[in-house]
């Protein structure tokens, strides 16, 4: 299986989630987006770092790259790969000059070690097929949200699970164009839970 390499996009405050993070991930040379969901410690690491902050004491990501530096351990690469019931998993492709040894990490962590080491970010097709997100341009689309009359003749957004797939393939075109990557996840998993 060819593993797709990934770049840091950004990252962005999640609107229904207190605390929690979208971090976007980009396959390279290519349109796709992938956005994960996480916490705003993990978030608050890989933000330090691109940044270029100097925290007065390490960082927990800080505090594993120096141990693993002092007995010349490298991390080579991270690969994200699987992705079961929204959950994405991870692992460190690690060696020290005599073995190389695939270490399980939560993608969040994994991708804050990468940063740190300078080390490139993979994943494979099916889980850019499964949650990733297309940044192509479309043909045009109306300007607004599709929307419901109700009775009193007031006007209400639709909710996902009442939108057609055709409403849901617009909405998510204007949560990309929008940056709303939590919303735009949301919305690819309706599409993909009715394609199943």
């Amino acid at each position: 299986m060819n593993k797709i390499p990934l770049d840091i996009i950004g990252l962005s405050y999640s609107q229904t989630q207190t605390g929690a993070y979208a971090l976007v991930l980009g396959e390279q040379g290519g349109s796709r987006r992938l956005p994960i969901i996480i916490g705003g410690f993990e978030a608050q690491s890989i933000a330090v770092h691109l940044e270029n902050m100097k925290p007065t004491r390490p960082l927990t990501h800080d505090l594993f790259v120096k141990l693993t530096e002092s007995f010349h351990i490298q991390v080579k690469e991270v690969v994200i790969y699987n992705l079961l019931e929204g959950v994405f998993y991870a692992k460190l492709i690690c060696d020290d000059g005599i073995r190389e040894v695939e270490i399980d990490s939560r993608t969040s962590d994994a991708v804050a070690l990468a940063v740190r080491y300078g080390c490139p970010v993979y994943t494979y097709e099916f889980i850019l097929e499964a949650a990733g997100i297309r940044m192509e341009d479309e043909p045009p689309s109306e300007e607004h949200v599709e929307e419901k009359t109700t009775s009193s003749r007031k006007k209400e957004p639709l909710s996902l699970t009442e939108m057609s797939i055709e409403e849901l393939e617009k909405s998510l075109k204007e949560a990309i164009d929008n940056e709303a990557y939590e919303l735009a996840s949301k919305i690819r998993d309706e599409i993909n839970r009715r394609k199943s």
